[in-house]
């Protein structure tokens, strides 16, 4: 029987991993074993222990039981969140509600914007005002005349926007997608250009979500070609916006097991942000600290731990003006020292991230394996620590 297991889990393992074109030393790295034992699973000679079964499930974005099949996976089921089933009815069923002022429209999604980028506590205060604020959006745009039919869509797409990032972190990709989608298509209707490349930016957001980097490559890249016009005039918003692009393309080519190509588009990035400083186009935060911040990123997805926390003591990551950004950045830290087994430090940079946003660490899935990790391989005090974090947040130990 175990000789079977072995065998199955050793398959999938070896055929996830394949499919996401990364090299074993990239994956044992960051599933903090050796490569010579993630070898020994993957020729079924050995039955990975239920923590790096986990882990090794988080780096191949697969949940644990696709490991365990000998079938491929089945698609997931949707999450029946409350907050996402309402934002998916209000844009998908029209509503007799009254229509608002353009300006005060925009006032009402810059408003959502800022608190979704800077509140701790940003999905209680929000998410219970989207749907009527979608509602309200649509309702505008049905009622403009033509003078204010391209303000009121770029309105919408500025909320869409924000929709695509709430909806992956509730756990609806789907719902995500559908966003960026509407997203991009109110940008074209408003005939904006650099709306345009922000919407795009968030659908490239989506698809990396989804394990697709080929495509969110694809989408980066030629959306950097159409804004190439405007950077070389000068046009401050689309150096920005070629920024925040050239980021997602980094990390896809990272995920698509071309660590070298991501390094390239670092580089790349890298005087584009000397060029405007730390900005905030169409939300997307870039700057010297955001390029700095996806760095560490590239080199922990990439098994680089030291470098990566190397990179990582050099930053501020306060100076970032996204909560979610800054999370994330705490996240990769710990993510390089989990590679490491220094649970000890996992635990803290837990702790931080928790203190920075509750909520980001009761709804992000990276959270909950990090925590998962230290409560079954750290040592007694560490995995004590890590259950109190998990119900403090209200999860699951």
């Amino acid at each position: 029987m175990n000789d079977q297991l072995a065998q199955t889990v050793g398959d999938r393992v070896r055929f996830y991993r394949t499919a996401a074109h990364q090299t074993k030393t990239v994956v044992a790295g960051l599933a903090g074993i050796t490569p010579d034992y993630l070898y020994q699973i993957e020729r079924g000679q050995k039955v990975p222990t239920i923590p790096v079964l986990a882990q090794l499930a988080e780096v191949l974005r697969v949940e644990p039981g696709d490991l365990l099949s000998a079938r491929p996976a089945a698609p997931r089921r949707r999450s029946s969140n409350v907050t996402a089933d309402a934002i998916y009815r209000a844009m998908t069923a029209p509503q007799a509600i009254t229509p608002a002022a353009v300006d005060v429209l925009g006032q009402q999604v810059r408003a959502a914007w800022h608190a979704w980028q800077t509140s701790p506590h940003r999905y209680s205060e929000l998410t219970t005002d989207l749907p009527e604020l979608i509602a309200t959006t649509e309702a505008t745009i049905r009622s403009s005349s033509d003078v204010e039919y391209r303000r009121a869509q770029a309105v919408a797409a500025d909320l869409y926007g924000l929709l695509r990032t709430v909806a992956k972190r509730v756990g609806r990709v789907d719902l995500s997608l559908l966003a960026a989608d509407r997203a991009q298509r109110a940008a074209e209707q408003a005939d904006d250009p650099v709306r345009l490349a922000g919407a795009r930016w968030n659908l490239a957001q989506v698809l990396l979500a989804d394990r697709r980097a080929d495509e969110a490559e694809a989408v980066a890249l030629a959306t950097i070609g159409d804004l190439r016009v405007l950077v070389e005039a000068d046009h401050i918003d689309a150096v920005a916006l070629s920024g925040a692009l050239l980021l997602i393309a980094a990390v896809a080519a990272v995920r698509a097991g071309d660590v070298w190509t991501g390094r390239d588009r670092l580089r790349q990035a890298v005087p584009l942000a000397d060029r405007i400083g730390d900005r905030n186009v169409c939300w997307t935060a870039f700057g010297p600290t955001n390029v700095a911040m996806h760095a560490v990123t590239v080199e922990v997805e990439s098994g680089e731990a030291v470098e990566g926390l190397r990179l990582a003591a050099k930053i501020d990551h306060e100076s970032s003006p996204s909560i979610e950004r800054r999370v994330a950045f705490l996240l990769d830290q710990a993510k390089a020292h989990v590679q490491r087994r220094d649970f000890a430090t996992t635990l803290e940079l837990l702790n931080s991230a928790e203190h920075e946003a509750p909520e980001d660490v009761r709804f992000r899935p990276a959270a909950h394996t990090l925590l998962t990790t230290v409560i079954e391989r750290g040592r007694r005090n560490e995995s004590a620590g890590a259950a109190r974090l998990a119900a403090q947040v209200g999860l699951p130990v």
